[in-house]
């Protein structure tokens, strides 16, 4: 299992306009994506316009030729795209420790 991470920054005062897009993205798009086992989104309270998206994929490539070499990207760039304020950066990890999932 990969685990995506998304760093998203956004335009101020757009945080609802983009909540509301990044839910519809995730809930249209992302389950056409093969690989795609599961999504967190969190909002950072100190920095407001700041965004973490991480998403499970089933292998690297699934995510990097599968999903953003495909039509799929261009929907869902067209859904949360606009609300960007730079290009979010998007690493890859692999898990090395576990715990009990928090609640």
């Amino acid at each position: 299992m990969i685990l995506e991470i998304a760093d998203i920054r956004i335009q101020p005062g757009q945080q609802a306009a983009f909540e509301a897009a990044i839910q519809q993205a995730l809930a249209t798009v992302l389950p056409k994506a093969q690989g795609v086992h599961g999504f967190k989104v969190n909002r950072c309270i100190e920095t407001p316009e700041r965004y973490v998206l991480q998403i499970f994929w089933d292998t690297l490539e699934d995510h990097t030729v599968g999903f953003r070499q495909g039509p799929l990207f261009a929907q869902w760039r067209a859904i949360i795209g606009p609300f960007f304020a730079g290009p979010p950066l998007v690493e890859h990890f692999e898990l090395v420790a576990t715990s009990a999932q928090p609640e």
